[in-house]
């Protein structure tokens, strides 16, 4: 599922009820991490609830660099949120990922408005750390 068919999906929802359940819904499918990948190196800094991400570097039949991203906090809202995040960054060329506006998708979805203050800082953390790698990624390639 893209980003648009997420942002059809929301706006399918009257309430925001329905949408926490829904985002609640998606977290449930994230791809797991081990019990070492919850380590401290790939902690999120910023998040109030405990966040971990990890990427992993592919390529595509072109033999372009991709970043596949995976996550896990231990709070089921989180959760949905890496999963919206996984949705809109992952599998993309650094490049791609960095040209990425995500407020304005925030934005069609409605998290600007619906999500706490320390719920959005924990989401723009993590996609500062989405971000921070990509341009990692970037600057490997070109060295």
């Amino acid at each position: 599922m893209g980003i648009q068919e997420l942002i059809d999906d929301f706006a399918f929802l009257d309430e925001w009820e329905d949408r926490y359940r829904y985002v609640i819904e998606l977290g449930k499918g994230l791809e797991p991490l081990s019990d070492a990948e919850h380590s401290p190196a790939n902690k999120v800094e910023g998040c109030v609830s405990q966040v971990w991400l990890v990427n992993e570097t592919r390529k595509d039949a072109a033999g372009q660099t991709l970043l596949h991203f995976r996550g896990d906090s231990d709070a089921h809202i989180v959760r949905g949120l890496i999963a919206i995040l996984m949705r809109l960054y992952s599998d993309k060329t650094p490049a791609e990922i960095l040209d990425i506006d995500a407020r304005e998708v925030f934005a069609k979805l409605g998290l600007n408005e619906h999500l706490t203050p320390q719920r959005s800082n924990g989401l723009y953390s993590m996609v500062a750390r989405i971000q921070a790698d990509a341009r990692a990624a970037l600057g490997a390639a070109t060295a």
